[in-house]
């Protein structure tokens, strides 16, 4: 019989766990306590064990590395450069995760410490991240802004009970733009099933106490919430001074 030729793989998990914290979209980082990359700030994640599914070796990740649990995850997509792991051949199966302003995790025994940075500063270069982590994060990141436009997917950053105001603030910090508050309310409200009032308001502070809600039933958005309807406009450029007739140069 012929030998096969087939290269030896070994199979990790990794985690983008986001979030919006201090008005900023946010990632979960881990400083690697092991090499390859010792000392590198990197994606939480680990090798899948004996009789394990890839889920069930992310959810153990996250607890173990995190003390984070009852996080939901959902499948990203599949990194396989031959070269992405210095210590041989490892193809990864990103998880994605969002989910409202979450505790400062603990680092768990294969982490040094674990944190939550923002976006923009691990995604530039200088960051460093181990591995492939930089493309992962990036992936991870796009994913979401493209999925705020037709799901309802920006409620699961916020609370229980949470304001228009709050709601706009995850949009805002995903997409990296301001948003126009009128334009923004009027699609949320206007839209079946993304938010419903639960009757009660803020506590009393500076203006006046604004209207609390709560995610509705729905998973889509019909039409999408297309970011560039939303900008605050930009008020037009003042016309250029003219000279008036007569007078001198």
């Amino acid at each position: 019989m012929a030998r096969r030729s087939h290269e030896q793989l070994r199979l990790t998990a990794d985690l983008a766990i986001l979030t919006v914290r201090e008005g900023s979209l946010q990632v979960l980082t881990v400083e690697r306590g092991n090499e390859p990359f010792r000392g590198h700030r990197a994606l939480p994640g680990g090798f899948v064990r004996p009789r394990e599914t890839v889920d069930d070796t992310a959810a153990r990740e996250l607890r173990e590395e995190t003390g984070l649990a009852g996080v939901h995850l959902e499948q990203l997509a599949v990194f396989s450069d031959p070269d992405r792991d210095p210590s041989g051949r490892v193809v990864t199966i990103a998880y994605l995760a969002v989910a409202p302003d979450l505790p400062v995790p603990e680092a768990g025994s294969d982490a040094a410490a674990a944190s939550w940075e923002p976006v923009d500063r691990m995604l530039d270069p200088a960051a460093d991240l181990a591995f492939d982590h930089g493309q992962i994060l990036a992936a991870a990141v796009e994913r979401v802004r493209r999925k705020l436009e037709y799901t309802t997917l920006a409620a699961a950053f916020c609370g229980p009970a949470f304001t228009i105001s709050e709601l706009r603030t995850v949009y805002e910090a995903l997409w990296g733009t301001r948003l126009d508050h009128r334009n923004f309310s009027r699609k949320v409200l206007g839209t079946d099933g993304f938010v419903i009032p639960t009757g009660q308001r803020t506590s009393a502070g500076v203006g006046r106490p604004a209207m609390l809600y709560e995610r509705g039933p729905a998973v889509t958005l019909h039409p999408p919430m297309l970011r560039h309807w939303l900008d605050v406009p930009v008020p037009p450029a003042a016309p250029p001074a003219t000279q008036a007739a007569g007078t001198a140069v």
